[in-house]
């Protein structure tokens, strides 16, 4: 039997996730559900895309993500199930997929199209549901959509390098709940385009020139009295690889985070300068 998680930004206050998990024990009475998340920012298709690619290779080959985000169907928002690394994706096609199969391509594509036989205002219920648990029970992607080649990439969520390799311009991508900055700067791009090179990272108005490796290495030879570092800012690439504004044991009732210290939120500008 397949795990089967769920990623939605349904929040917990409503019924659409226990509707969901009841949907898939009546069809599947032994299924082993897992909750990713279902606090993705209403309708942030950037935000899902980074949660999905850190967290669906922590699960075993085989497993089905159902993902809810911005998922009602239209002509321009088809609904798609993807075969990658050994898991299977059900989502909209609308984007959120891409951080994934920017490195790792699909091994087949369909266009779901047994909405000809549901008419649904809540298609993640009535359709995902049972393609997640027809794959659960080992049927082909062929036999619930027309295989395709083509799906929705989203351009605005990779970094841009300049010409003259001197300059990364990125944007945050998610703000996590420590409220700490995460930009779509990679350490791989970082490394690749620096060469080692002195840099400048830009965030609003203030600057770093320093990446650290982990969070309490701001505290340098003063371990014992970290308390006079709360609230510091810092820049790292945090566990996902991807490059951190953060603030040293941000709380959001007292010391505040990144977010709101630095003044930054989703989609401004993170820029790297190479010297």
């Amino acid at each position: 039997m397949s795990i089967i998680t769920l990623t939605t930004d349904f929040g917990t206050k409503d019924h659409f996730v226990g509707a969901v998990k009841g949907a898939i024990y009546s069809e599947l009475p032994d299924a082993k559900i897992v909750d990713i998340t279902h606090h993705i920012s209403p309708f942030n298709i950037t935000e899902t895309a980074y949660i999905l690619k850190n967290s669906y290779k922590s699960f075993p080959e085989g497993t089905i993500h159902i993902i809810g985000v911005d998922s009602e169907l239209s002509d321009t928002n088809k609904h798609i199930a993807l075969a990658i690394d050994n898991h299977y994706f059900i989502c909209p096609d609308n984007g959120l997929i891409c951080m994934i199969t920017k490195d790792i391509k699909p091994t087949k594509v369909v266009e779901i199209n047994i909405h000809d036989r549901i008419e649904s205002s809540f298609p993640v219920l009535d359709v995902f549901v049972q393609v997640a648990c027809f794959i659960s029970r080992g049927g082909n992607l062929t036999v619930i959509g027309k295989e395709t080649a083509s799906f929705k990439e989203m351009t605005e969520i990779q970094p841009k390098v300049s010409q003259d390799q001197k300059t990364i311009t990125g944007g945050v991508i998610y703000i996590d709940n420590y409220g700490n900055i995460i930009s779509n700067i990679n350490k791989k791009l970082f490394v690749d385009i620096g060469k080692g090179r002195n840099f400048k990272i830009s965030a609003a108005r203030y600057t770093f020139t320093k990446i650290v490796h982990k969070y309490n290495e701001i505290l340098g030879e003063n371990p014992s009295d970290s308390r006079q570092f709360d609230g510091n800012k810092l820049a790292l690439f945090n566990s996902a690889g991807y490059l951190e504004i953060a603030i040293y044991r941000s709380n959001l009732k007292t010391v505040g985070g990144a977010t709101s210290l630095l003044g930054l939120d989703y989609r401004d500008t993170i820029t790297v300068e190479f010297t």
